[in-house]
């Protein structure tokens, strides 16, 4: 897809697209099928009759304005998208000639968010953690070992928390889950659920009642069918040499104690990576930017329920066994929509003003990088090229760029006097002035 962007006053853009014939094919092929849907002719099934048919039964015209009403959307932001402009409302489209083969070209007027003004961010002081591995931490993950390569024992008794069942879940308003395995308090049962676990025997069928939607609650049958509780072997050197390649338990502690050191720097690095943007998010002002906030949301939705379904799970079952509802998971998927485009916005405008550029060579060699070894990186390179996502990692690139030179240039300070001053009384906080939201490991924030 080819795109040619030109500013206008007023925080518009006018973008011009070209429409490769690959995809105005596709275009044509999807409305036809659309249309025959809904359409019979004779010598075809409902839903099988051939585009080239459709094509012949309503017009070339009509099969065009169906496979741009239905297209014409998605071309437009994956025009923006390839063009790096920001849409902050819908577009006014220009639609040129239907093609009778080839390509096809729109234009697109539209109002874009405006780029927010970059405040010096070298003024800007942001809590750096120092990385330290509590001896708790390294034995929290000996006891996961152990875990790990614990025997499942069944058991004739009642089942108590930590145990692991296997039961039946059958109800009228959730898809039956038969032979379900569970780690009872492990939470991936709601709670009504958990709790009527904890006391079934083997056998036993118990009826629970859920809220299944607003104002109203059906029932689900719970039967234990197993119970099985771990057997935990003994943290000694036979454990290092049974879960890992070390002879002894002193071996396997300091293989996990520097493997833990490492984790942990480059977490605490990444926390600070994001604490630096998003401090620099909140000493700037962005405007206008729910159109792409509400897009990313909806993305995020999507995405969601792809990955359920996936695991063969409808979303409406999902939403009843953790208790949830939609508007509840919605509502999060938007602060994390909201928090990815201002920082993107941010970036962006960083990377304006200090005239980041990303070369071919640089693109090239980061895919060289995440090559898997055993794909040809080369071929890689040209099947990327083909699918559009060179210039996404250039864009990508970019703002990594940015993110660097915003967290090499602003005020490293000890967490412990972050924590200090947010303590301290200052006039802005006597008049109900908001305060910026800098993440400290430990804070609420983090732990969201």
């Amino acid at each position: 897809m080819k795109t040619k962007v030109e500013e206008l006053p007023e925080s518009r853009v006018r973008l011009e697209v070209e429409v490769p014939e690959a995809d105005v094919q596709h275009a044509l092929e999807h409305a036809a099928s659309d249309l025959a849907g809904s359409m019979r002719v004779p010598g075809f099934r409902k839903g099988k009759v051939p585009p080239r048919v459709v094509a012949a039964r309503v017009g070339r015209e009509a099969l065009w304005d169906e496979a741009v009403r239905s297209h014409i959307d998605t071309w437009f932001w994956n025009a923006a998208e390839r063009s790096g402009i920001q849409p902050a409302a819908k577009p006014d489209v220009e639609l040129g000639e239907p093609p009778t083969n080839g390509t096809f070209h729109f234009s697109a007027t539209v109002a874009v968010v405006p780029k927010p003004e970059v405040p010096d961010w070298t003024t800007l002081e942001v809590p750096a953690a120092e990385p330290d591995v509590p001896a708790e931490l390294v034995d929290q993950e000996l006891e996961r070992v152990r875990d790990t390569v614990a025997e499942l024992v069944p058991v004739e008794r009642p089942v108590r928390e930590g145990d692991t069942v296997v039961l039946d879940i059958v109800g009228e308003h959730v898809a039956d889950q038969l032979d379900y395995v569970v780690e009872v308090g492990e939470g991936r049962l709601i709670e009504p659920l958990e709790q009527a676990l904890v006391g079934a025997s083997v056998g036993e069928t118990k009826d629970v009642e859920l809220e299944v939607a607003e104002g109203k609650t059906g029932t689900v049958e719970l039967t234990v069918k197993a119970v099985k509780e771990k057997k935990l072997p003994e943290l000694d050197d036979e454990l290092a040499r049974t879960a890992s390649e070390f002879d002894s338990l002193a071996e396997l502690r300091a293989d996990i104690e520097s493997r833990l050191a490492e984790q942990l720097s480059e977490e605490v690095e990444t926390r600070f990576r994001e604490a630096a943007v998003d401090a620099l998010v909140g000493a700037a002002s962005i405007e206008h930017a729910d159109p792409l906030v509400d897009r990313r949301t909806v993305e995020l939705w999507n995405g969601f329920v792809r990955s359920l379904e996936r695991r063969g799970i409808p979303a409406e079952t999902y939403l009843t066994m953790t208790g949830q509802s939609q508007q509840e998971i919605l509502e999060g998927f938007r602060e994390q929509a909201k928090q990815a485009v201002e920082r993107e916005l941010i970036l962006e405008a960083v990377a304006d003003r200090e005239q980041i550029q990303v070369s071919d060579e640089e693109v090239e060699t980061f895919i060289h990088e995440q090559s898997d070894g055993e794909s040809d990186p080369d071929d890689l390179i040209r099947r990327i090229r083909a699918g559009g996502g060179f210039e996404q990692l250039r864009g990508d690139l970019r703002l990594r760029k940015a993110l660097d030179a915003v967290a090499d240039g602003v005020k490293k300070i000890p967490v412990d006097l972050a924590r200090a001053r947010e303590k301290l009384w200052t006039p802005e906080k006597e008049k109900g002035g908001t305060k910026m939201n800098i993440w400290t490991p430990g804070s609420e924030e983090a732990a969201k």
